[in-house]
């Protein structure tokens, strides 16, 4: 994509002004839900104490200027973040030299963040090229207990400890773990034309099955595929995936019920939502029906339900939604039982043919083997007969109709 320079005009006594301004906004570029982090997801020891913490990730559109979102929303203390910079990434824990860009928040080069809140960095002067490899860097003296962040990456970051300065050209012997703390999103300021599709996923989109570091998510091959389409070239894909995640209750994140406001609706220049999700909630359901817990059995009518509202919620932003169908999960023992199946098959012919939706992307058709379509198709199969391989998730993307995202009415 090109980006139209902002004109100036000289006008004789009364300086320089800019004339097309109104030609350009801000957008997300890249986006991951937030979540309380469980213990076993927290960083080696010790942890956010005096720690250089840098994070890479890969964003969809590009942009003259960026803006860096950053989140305390699951804290139960205040967050300062004592100094940031982001960066083009290199290898590893290493930055592309003389690329560095302080974050300043009101001015000020540190920030606190109190419990519940997220704050927007001072806009930076970037040119951002499109699918640009990031790396964000932060330094931190201590942090709540309960961190904020996002466990399922599949990226690594790296924390040093003992005195490494934010723009470190490399971080020599820093810890490493795959998983993003605190960083929940980037803003690009770009084209007026540009817009953004956010994902509101499970652990399928979130990526479970894909390769780490390898930006390979069906979300991810989404955004390439939209990249090389001149109609949808300037069409950001933002990734809300949460593993384990499920739409009427809370799961290993919570519920997309109680984060739609937060992670789809808050999202600038989103344009189009889709709904990937629903799997987990007639999964879980079938242990809890052996439990004897009918509270926690969501059944195809409540999915439904939650759809509905979903759909009404973000009709009332101007997003149309799009519903994708749930693919199969027989052979995952857990999940796999005929009430289950029935449910999923009830929830997915709504999806076809209700005509709530704006418009309907068919995993469950893309993804079900032709001879046993209760199952995934050898192809599409990561191994556990539920999340595909980073091959599968490829082919998901690569059978998504681009014709969606070329229309906003």
């Amino acid at each position: 994509m090109s980006f139209r320079t902002l004109r100036v005009v000289l006008l004789f006594g009364f300086g320089t002004i800019l004339v097309n301004a109104a030609d350009f906004r801000w957008v997300a570029t890249w986006a991951t839900a937030p979540q309380l982090v469980e213990h076993a997801n927290l960083p080696p020891a010790p942890g956010f104490a005096d720690c250089t913490l840098r994070q890479k990730l890969r964003v969809s559109i590009g942009g003259q200027k960026v803006r860096l979102r950053f989140s305390n929303v699951f804290g139960d203390a205040p967050l300062t973040i004592e100094a940031a910079q982001v960066a083009f990434a290199a290898k590893d824990a290493a930055i592309q030299p003389d690329t560095g860009h302080v974050l300043t928040f009101a001015g000020a080069n540190a920030v606190t963040i109190q419990p519940g809140a997220m704050v927007i960095s001072d806009p930076v002067d970037l040119e951002l090229p499109p699918m640009a490899d990031l790396a964000v860097t932060l330094h931190t003296k201590k942090a709540p207990v309960d961190i904020t962040g996002h466990p399922g990456s599949r990226t690594t970051s790296y924390l040093a400890h003992g005195g490494e300065a934010v723009d470190a050209n490399d971080l020599t012997g820093a810890a490493h773990t795959d998983h993003w703390y605190f960083l929940t999103g980037i803003d690009v300021f770009t084209d007026r034309s540009a817009a953004a599709v956010a994902i509101l996923g499970d652990s399928i989109t979130d990526g479970r099955g894909s390769t780490t570091n390898g930006n390979d998510r069906w979300t991810d091959q989404l955004s390439r595929r939209l990249r090389t389409n001149p109609a949808t070239e300037n069409l950001a894909v933002l990734n809300l995936g949460i593993g384990g995640g499920r739409v009427l209750r809370q799961g290993l994140g919570p519920s997309a019920m109680s984060r739609l406001d937060r992670d789809i609706i808050a999202q600038p220049g989103v344009r189009w939502l889709v709904i990937f999700e629903g799997v987990n909630d007639l999964g879980t359901a079938v242990g809890a029906r052996a439990k004897g817990r009918p509270e926690n059995v969501a059944a195809a009518a409540d999915l439904i339900a939650a759809f509905e509202q979903i759909i009404l919620r973000a009709h009332d932003h101007g997003i149309r939604v799009y519903g994708a169908t749930i693919t199969p999960f027989g052979g995952f023992k857990s999940y796999d039982t005929p009430t289950s199946e029935a449910d999923r098959q009830t929830v997915n012919q709504w999806i076809r043919t209700s005509g709530k939706f704006d418009g309907v992307i068919d995993f469950d058709a893309l993804a079900r083997d032709p001879k046993n379509p209760l199952h995934l198709a050898p192809a599409i199969d990561g191994g556990d007969h539920l999340h595909p391989s980073a091959a599968g998730y490829k082919i998901m993307a690569e059978g998504i109709n681009l014709d969606l995202f070329t229309t906003a009415k």
